[in-house]
């Protein structure tokens, strides 16, 4: 039994835990990161201890898409305020996508009761990150996109032809979210020629891909077009569309890659359309077309 006061048993068993656990001192300086928190961020140790939670490495945002600064931050808070804190927010992965996570934050103290420090500890908040068989066997059928890792857009279209043929069979409600990457376009214009370029418009759409993946873990996620993405939400109200969508465009918007010294900002319009009667995929996809597309049609039809 004398062993198991041994600290390094301690400290081992802390390293090793599939969950996220980290320390800072009172200058928040990061003195302790374990393997749970490698495996959920994406950042090895080396790349962290030593370094001061004021440089926003993991940039934490709420619901609304606030990025959570000083007192709003629930280690600060903990620290200021030597009390345990407990919340639901955003972090951003290395690569750049958000993830939602429930946070436990606690104040250090020393022998005498003065608060030294902090810990926190942090768990994925999402179904969506356990293996997933299914996609497995997508790719063995040639049905998932490469770039993103979600359905290509033939299975997509296939899934919303069956979501519609079940409305009409059985009256069961759904809506879809048709989801626009608005930097994309200007990437392949400028930099689409250059090996660089073409990796930078992957890393945005990857990021895109996983940051909606986890705020929509109920949904059907798949590619739409070069620049679109396309979510078939089930059993779903005007109201719920009309939040999903707000949401993804601020937590999205939260999200960012940093690519050859540039740190390259990523945003989404969102268009929401929920199934009526009498609806074809045409008719519904064109409710569901984004804002930021339906302000170019009319340029686009005299063009034509």
């Amino acid at each position: 039994m004398a062993g198991l006061h041994d600290p390094e048993i301690f400290q081992h068993v802390l390293n090793t835990l599939h969950t996220g656990v980290y320390l800072v001192d009172r200058e928040l300086k990061i003195v302790f990161w374990n393997q749970g928190a490698e495996r959920i961020t994406g950042y090895m140790r080396h790349e962290v201890v030593g370094r001061l939670c004021r440089e926003d490495l993991l940039a934490y945002c709420d619901d609304t898409g606030t990025v959570l600064h000083g007192a709003t931050c629930p280690l600060v808070s903990a620290l200021q305020e030597g009390r345990p804190r407990e919340a639901h927010v955003y972090l951003r992965h290395k690569s750049g996508h958000r993830l939602p996570v429930r946070i436990f934050t606690s104040p250090i103290r020393s022998r005498d009761g003065s608060v030294v420090g902090a810990a926190e500890s942090f768990e994925e908040a999402s179904a969506v990150l356990a293996p997933d068989r299914h996609q497995s066997h997508l790719a063995m059928y040639g049905c998932l996109d490469v770039a993103t890792g979600l359905p290509n857009h033939g299975f997509t279209q296939s899934h919303l032809r069956e979501s519609l043929s079940c409305h009409v069979e059985h009256h069961l409600p759904f809506g879809v979210l048709r989801m626009e990457v608005h930097q994309l376009r200007h990437l392949r214009e400028t930099r689409g020629r250059e090996a660089r370029g073409r990796e930078a418009v992957e890393a945005i759409l990857h990021v895109v891909a996983q940051t909606v993946k986890h705020a929509l873990p109920d949904a059907f996620l798949g590619r739409w077009q070069e620049e679109q993405f396309l979510a078939i939400v089930s059993d779903c109200s005007r109201i719920d569309l009309e939040r999903a969508a707000h949401d993804i465009e601020r937590i999205v918007g939260c999200s960012a890659i940093q690519w050859w010294g540039d740190s390259l900002s990523v945003e989404v319009s969102v268009g929401r359309g929920l199934v009526e009667s009498g609806d074809t995929i045409e008719s519904l996809l064109k409710r569901a077309q984004p804002a930021h597309d339906k302000k170019l049609e009319p340029q686009n039809s005299r063009e034509n």
